[in-house]
Formats: structure tokens, C-alpha cells, sequence
């Protein structure tokens, strides 16, 4: 095989700027490429980001990918970033051709990086309204992300969310407001590919209003043209204006816009080449969502869902249920002329021009010694701070049990609940509080707590005269719902009953709904420790500016939030 552009060594973060005119070399590398490379050159696995030793059965199975099948890049998961570097280091190394390592790094690194910067989820960008937020986040995303090894980033999410019982995008979202969330978008592709890093646009045309997890089954779109084109297309429309790499299709069925029919838009022609190339002009690399969620696999099966997303007009599949089945089912559909070789060469090429113009073809791993220079520094740090205050939403305050926390050190309880994701919810916030001086009992909750658990809440609930509940729900894949638990929904309700309780939201917003006598509500976003710690701020007397970029039914509108001032007061 002639690789006369394969070398390695250590990648360069030069912005991907722009798209790149095709060059020779790349033409004559895919002229070499034997028709099984060149297929599996669209292929993108997911990978396990935390440490294993090489030889461990499921790197193993990676590495061979990347030895025998030669797939294209890797999807990274969670892990630390030596970690995660050291992994692709080594996968870099063994790969004929430079592997395209992508991963999602939606609202930062923190979404993978075990250690990256922790800013708030897009929703809380939303509130604090501001583009310089966005694109600070992008910035800091891309120069943590290439410091590790990834290129591309499966963010931006585009979704605009307009159902509150969305149980997949929630926080993910920006917002509701069309025009506000294209704002924040065309922010974050610019702070990502400004520096070093390629974006994505998701979830294409839009899964922000939808019920249904597509990680579980097909959700259903009833919108019509005339609607996608004033609300979900909006942010993708002004995505693709500001020259995004990537645009990730949706597993959603709009039969609206597709004669009636009821399948996944990924595999539907009138959406990804139809809508996203004809109508609104994108030349750009059109990617899968993960073709191993039960919104295809349930229907379609592992080796029909891929070739009928590439005859859709998808250019690289991602997560496949199986690499090998994927390659040989490909294969199969260009040898039997189920798909042009013209076709196919159109997508190999522009994935190695996006290898080129990241210059993976003269250097391809990075330095383990220069991770901890950048990942988690201490100026990223206080830029999340800066930006986690300014997310912080008071919106509402009607007992003046928040005005009461501020205006003074407090005896109160905290009740924390956090599921799987956020074991330690509350933690940073029970410690910040203490440290501006409030006398705090932390109670724990989680998914398991029992009637006994709820019985000693209650118990020291009514050991103070003040209730603060901090609430980590959060929209999780193949959960199926959002929502806290009744027993726990009951209690906050009961105690703003009987005496002065503040709710505090640590994820999704929409909770408030659940107790409707809940008069002092705050929401802060995230169960990390500088959002939480911002909370805790909130509630000590720091200004307040927030604005909801949501509707929360029945009582909340969009636009919501009490102006507080900073207060200054004496040091504990």
C-alpha cells in the first residue's frame, strides 16, 4: 500500500479553518487504497477511555481494529486525559493511515475528560445569554481536547428545546429561543475551529422536541416544512453560515417532511441530502448519530442501517454495533452496485483532506508531558467560575427564603440527591456554604433511598428552621424519562409546606413543576464543583443575572429571573 503521506510524531493545533482546496497527495493516497480500506476509512468505533494495559480484551479488540480492519478514527469515551492520551498515542502509532479521534465534548471537556475544565451544560450558557461564554467554552474545548488527541468534537448541539419532557437533550440544548440558540452555536463552532478543533452541529434537523429517547426507540417529529424551517432549522441554518466541519444526523422519523413515512432521518435520502445539502447548502462532512442505538438497530439490523445512512448521504458512520459486519456489508453494496465507487471516494476524500488539514499526515501524537500544562489549568478554572455565576438563575424567590440565606449566615439542612452520574451531588455545595459561614446538616439521597432514608431527611429537617433541596437530575441515555422520584418530589413539596425551603437544580430545570408549593427556586445547572460552588455564592450574597432560556410549565415564562446585587458581607 503506498502511504506517501503517513508519518508520525507530534500533533500540531493549527486551527481547521476554512475548507481546503484537494490536493494532489490526497488524490493519489485515495487512488492507492484498496476498496475494503477505503470503506473502512468512513468507519468510527467507539472506544473506552480509561486505563487498561494494552493487552486487555477490550484495547485488543481496538487494536485490531485499527491493525487488521484499518478503520478510519476512533470514538473516545470517558477516561483521565493521560489516560485517554496514552491510549490513542499507542492506536496512532499502530494505524496505517492517522486515525481522526473524535469524542463528545459537549459543554467541555468535562463531558469525557476526567479532569478537564468543568463549565455548565449549554442551557446554562443560555442563561447567561452571552456569545463570549459560548465561544470561551469552544476555546478552552479545543485546546484541552487537542492536547489529548482529539480532533473533532460531536458538539455543538443544535437542538432546540421546546419540550419539557424531552428525556434525552434537556440541559444539552441552549435553549427554546430558535434565534437565541443559532446565536450560541455560531459562538461555540467559532471558539472550537478557531482553535485546532472541528465541530459538529447536532442532532440534525432537530431532537429537541421529542419524548422518546432515540437510544431506546424511534421518536416521531410531526412538524411540518413551514415549522422546521422557523424553530429547529434555525440553528443549523446559522451553523452552517459560520462554515461548521460536521452536522450529525438525528434517529428521528418526520413524516411530515418525508411523504408520510415513519423511519430514522438517518437513513432517509430527503433528510440528509434533500434538507442538509440541497435546501440549506452544506458541503461539509455529514456524520451518523450512533448506528448501535436501538432507534435503527430495532428496526433496521447492524448491516442494512449503516449502507442504507450512506445511500441516505451520510459520509462517516459512527459507533457501529460491529466494525467488521459494517465493512463487509459495505463492501458487499459497492461490489454488487448498491453504492458507486464515485460515491464513495467522494466521502473517503473529504476525511482525508479533514486528516490533512489537521496535519496528521506529518505528525499524529502528542506529548504526554504537555497534558497536564493544559488540561484543567488554572486560567480555564477561573473562566468557568467567571461563566458559572453568570449562569445561576434565580427565578423565583416568593417565601424570601433565598433573600433570607443572603442577607445572613443561616442553620439550615441540605438535601442532596444525586443518581448514578452524580454520586457526590451537593457535596461542593454544602462545603461552599460552611465556608461563607452557614451552619450546614447535609442529608443524602439517591435512587435506591428507602422509606428509613426519607424518615432521617425528615428528621433533620425539622432540626433547622431553614430547608435547602439540591437536585442532580440530569437527561441520561436509555433512561427513557427525566424526573425526580415521587417520594423525593413529595418531601420537598411537604417541607416548603411547613416552613422556608429553597429548591436548588443541579440539572434539569423543568423539576420546579414537580412541587408546585415551592416558592424560592434556584437553578445552577450542574453537579460539578464550580457550578455548585457558584450556587452556593448565589445563596451568600454574590449577584445574580440569570435569565431562563426555557418555558417551565405551569408558572415559569422564558425570560424568567430575579436581579439580585452582590452583597457585601463581613467574612465569616
Amino acid at each position: 500500500m503506498a502511504l506517501s503521506l503517513a508519518a508520525a510524531g507530534c500533533a500540531p493545533a493549527a486551527a481547521p479553518a476554512g475548507p481546503a482546496p484537494i490536493t494532489a497527495s490526497v488524490d493519489r493516497l485515495l487512488d492507492s487504497l484498496p476498496l475494503r480500506d477505503r470503506i473502512a476509512q468512513l468507519v468510527v468505533p467507539w472506544i473506552a477511555g480509561g486505563y487498561t494495559a494494552f493487552d486487555e480484551a477490550a484495547f485488543s479488540r481496538a487494536v485490531m481494529w485499527v491493525d487488521s480492519l484499518h478503520v478510519g478514527g476512533v470514538i473516545i469515551s470517558i477516561g483521565s486525559p493521560l489516560d485517554v492520551a496514552a491510549r490513542l498515542n499507542h492506536l496512532q502509532e499502530r494505524s496505517p493511515l492517522p486515525l481522526l479521534i473524535a469524542s463528545d465534548l459537549e459543554s467541555g471537556t468535562t463531558f469525557r475528560l476526567v479532569g478537564g475544565t468543568p463549565f455548565p451544560p449549554n442551557m446554562g450558557l443560555g442563561a447567561s445569554g452571552k456569545e463570549l461564554d459560548a465561544y470561551e467554552v469552544g476555546r478552552v474545548t479545543a485546546l484541552e481536547g487537542r492536547a489529548v488527541g482529539i480532533h473533532m468534537t460531536f458538539a455543538p448541539v443544535a437542538d432546540v428545546n421546546n419540550n419539557p419532557a424531552n428525556p434525552i437533550i434537556n440541559t444539552r440544548s441552549f435553549g427554546e429561543d430558535p434565534h437565541a440558540v443559532a446565536r450560541l452555536v455560531t459562538a461555540a463552532i467559532r471558539g472550537i475551529q478557531e482553535h485546532g478543533m472541528y465541530a459538529t452541529a447536532k442532532h440534525f434537523p432537530g431532537h429537541g422536541d421529542t419524548g422518546t429517547d432515540s437510544h431506546i426507540a424511534l421518536p416521531v417529529i410531526g412538524a411540518d416544512w413551514a415549522r422546521l424551517d422557523t424553530v429547529e432549522l434555525v440553528p443549523f441554518r446559522a451553523a452552517v453560515a459560520a462554515g461548521v466541519t460536521a452536522v450529525m444526523s438525528a434517529h428521528i422519523a418526520l413524516p411530515g417532511i418525508d411523504s408520510g413515512r415513519t423511519r430514522p432521518g438517518t437513513v432517509e435520502p430527503a433528510i440528509l441530502t434533500g434538507l442538509l445539502r440541497d435546501s440549506l447548502g452544506f458541503t461539509g462532512l455529514a456524520v451518523t448519530d450512533a448506528l448501535n442505538m436501538g432507534a435503527l438497530v430495532s428496526t433496521l439490523g447492524p448491516s442494512e442501517a449503516p449502507v442504507l445512512a450512506f445511500l441516505a448521504g451520510a459520509d462517516m458512520l459512527l459507533q457501529p454495533a460491529d466494525p467488521a459486519v459494517t465493512i463487509d456489508a459495505m463492501e458487499r453494496a459497492v461490489r454488487s452496485g448498491r453504492i458507486s465507487e464515485a460515491r464513495l471516494n467522494r466521502s473517503v476524500r473529504r476525511i482525508l483532506l479533514l486528516k490533512e488539514r489537521l496535519g496528521l499526515f506529518t505528525r499524529r501524537v502528542v506529548s504526554l508531558d504537555s497534558v497536564p500544562a493544559v488540561v484543567g489549568r488554572s486560567d480555564f478554572l477561573a473562566e468557568a467560575r467567571e461563566i458559572a455565576a453568570r449562569s445561576i438563575v434565580l427565578a423565583g424567590d416568593s417565601g424570601g427564603a433565598v433573600d433570607s440565606l443572603r442577607a445572613a449566615p443561616r442553620a439550615l439542612t441540605l438535601v442532596a440527591y444525586g443518581d448514578e452520574t452524580s454520586p457526590t451531588a451537593g457535596a461542593a455545595l454544602a462545603g461552599e456554604l460552611r465556608a461563607r459561614g452557614h451552619r450546614v446538616t447535609l442529608v443524602r439521597l439517591a435512587p435506591a433511598s428507602g422509606p428509613a432514608s426519607y424518615d432521617s431527611a425528615r428528621t433533620a429537617i425539622a432540626a433547622n428552621p431553614l430547608a435547602v433541596f439540591a437536585v442532580a437530575i440530569r437527561a441520561s441515555a436509555a433512561r427513557g424519562t427525566i424526573g425526580m422520584p415521587a417520594a423525593l418530589a413529595t418531601l420537598i413539596d411537604s417541607t416548603a409546606l411547613a416552613r422556608p425551603a429553597v429548591l436548588v437544580s443541579l440539572g434539569s430545570p423543568y423539576i420546579v413543576a414537580e412541587t408546585p408549593h415551592v416558592g424560592s427556586y434556584l437553578v445552577a445547572w450542574a453537579a460539578n464543583a464550580i457550578s455548585e460552588q457558584a450556587a452556593a455564592r448565589a445563596l451568600s450574597g454574590a449577584a445574580i443575572t440569570g435569565r431562563l432560556p426555557v418555558r417551565v410549565p405551569p408558572a415559569l415564562p422564558l425570560g424568567a429571573g430575579l436581579d439580585r446585587p452582590e452583597l457585601r458581607r463581613p467574612a465569616p
